[in-house]
This record gives structure tokens, C-alpha cells and sequence, in this order.
């Protein structure tokens, strides 16, 4: 009976590793619903433990931190005035956005330094660009 249930774990973990690279390969996008649950299993403790959140904060964190990846795509077709003019605008509504949770401002500096770490620990893609 335990070689059984190792065994379904195991089949289980693979199946999952398999799923979830093949939403990041092949040019396909995963569904915002599949990339929340991520972030929030990846991100969330790491960001309740540096910005000292609660679980719904963080939860309202995550959720405006994918509207904003959201906003961000399809930006390079935009000229370089559009685009700094789009990515300034869904900077103050994020800034709104998290205000309205509502975080104080020492939270949102929290916030604001937490994804600037991840950002500059991530591993560059696309030949550096």
C-alpha cells in the first residue's frame, strides 16, 4: 500500500512539473486564474515574511501585481512616449490600487522594494534585452 501511494506522488509530481512547463514553453501563455495560484504559492510567503502583510493583503497584492504584468503586455508595440506614457498610468493606478487594500505607505514601500529585489535577482531573458 506505500509503494502505491509513492509511487501516485511521484507520478503525481511529475505530471504537474509537466503541466506547468508546458504553459511557460512553446509560446503559450498560461490563464491568469493558473498564474495567480502560481505567484501565489511561489511569491506569497516570501512577500507576507519581507513586507509583513496579512494573507488577504498579500492575496490583493499578488492579484494587482498580475493586472499589472497583464497591462504590460503588448506594450512593445507602442512607441517609446506611448509606452512611458501607459507604463506611467498603470503606475498610479497600481499605486491607487494598493492603497485601497488599503496599505499604508511604509507597506507599499515594502511592496515597491520586495519586487524590486525579485527583479534584480531573476535571471535576464531574450539575449539581455
Amino acid at each position: 500500500m506505500k509503494k502505491i501511494i509513492a509511487l501516485l506522488t511521484i507520478v503525481g509530481c511529475i505530471a504537474s512539473t509537466s503541466v506547468m512547463a508546458q504553459g511557460f514553453g512553446g509560446g503559450q501563455q498560461m490563464d491568469p486564474a493558473q498564474m495567480l495560484e502560481m505567484m501565489k504559492q511561489r511569491m506569497k510567503p516570501q512577500l507576507m515574511e519581507k513586507t509583513k502583510l496579512s494573507d488577504s493583503e498579500a492575496d490583493k497584492v499578488l492579484e494587482i501585481q498580475l493586472w499589472v504584468q497583464t497591462q504590460g503586455r503588448g506594450l512593445r508595440d507602442l512607441s517609446e512616449d506611448e509606452r512611458a506614457a501607459k507604463q506611467k498610468e498603470t503606475a498610479d493606478e497600481r499605486k491607487k490600487k494598493l492603497k485601497a487594500i488599503p496599505l499604508t505607505d511604509d507597506q507599499i514601500k515594502a511592496v515597491d522594494d520586495f519586487y524590486e529585489e525579485m527583479r534584480k535577482n531573476r535571471p535576464q531573458r531574450g539575449g539581455g534585452q
